[in-house]
């Protein structure tokens, strides 16, 4: 796969949504340890809606259409996780406008302008038992791998697995942020609900592309 389309753009959202739906006890179990445990639900729903609103766009800008999810997302599920995941695709969305489709290199772009979004709006970075822990290394593993390789499909392995990673390191961090954090040192070994929902993401993406090539 040398480039995804609006089609495929739509299609990831599709796959991400599903994924969601079908994790969502699992999130929600999650997120119970730790907080509120409404996270399953938010994500759900959030991904549901722009699921809805990708499939009746006429938008042929793929930077405008991703701008547009996020803010479908923003004003469905206006929670901090739901509000951190529309600023990733506003941010990212904003980077690639002007395109109506995305090779390797610019869906790196992309994906790294969402995680800097997130980043910023979180007021977070790596280390801090977040999303970011997730994220962040697969957006930089993306990096490397679209610079040295074309097909997109070939740069999921490696994007996935920082993504995993990242996931299972997180796990030993000490939490700082969100309700996670009340439990200071003893939130060290306790999975942090956010990154759970992050890798889904990553791995919805994944899923499609490798699905597609």
């Amino acid at each position: 796969m040398k480039a995804i389309s609006i089609e495929d753009i739509k299609g990831i959202i599709s796959d991400i949504s599903i994924l969601m739906d079908k994790n969502r006890d699992e999130l929600i179990r999650l997120d119970g340890a730790v907080g509120d445990g409404d996270l399953g639900l938010t994500m759900s729903k959030g991904f549901r809606a722009m699921a809805n609103e990708a499939a009746v766009t006429t938008e042929n800008d793929i930077g405008k259409m991703l701008m547009k999810l996020g803010m479908v997302m923003a004003k469905t599920v206006p929670s901090t996780m739901g509000t951190l995941v529309a600023t990733g695709f506003m941010t990212g969305g904003k980077a690639v406008i002007g395109l109506d489709s995305l090779n390797s290199m610019q869906f790196s772009k992309f994906f790294s302008a969402f995680v800097e979004g997130i980043m910023q709006r979180g007021k977070s970075k790596p280390g801090e038992k977040t999303l970011i822990d997730v994220i962040y290394p697969a957006a930089e593993a993306l990096r490397q791998a679209s610079g040295s390789e074309q097909d997109l499909a070939k740069c999921m392995q490696p994007f996935y697995a920082a993504a995993k990673r990242g996931y299972e390191d997180s796990k030993q961090l000490v939490a700082i942020h969100g309700r996670i954090a009340y439990y200071g040192e003893q939130s060290r070994g306790k999975e942090d609900p956010g990154a759970a929902a992050a890798l889904l993401i990553v791995q919805g993406i994944k899923n499609y592309i490798e699905g597609h090539a």
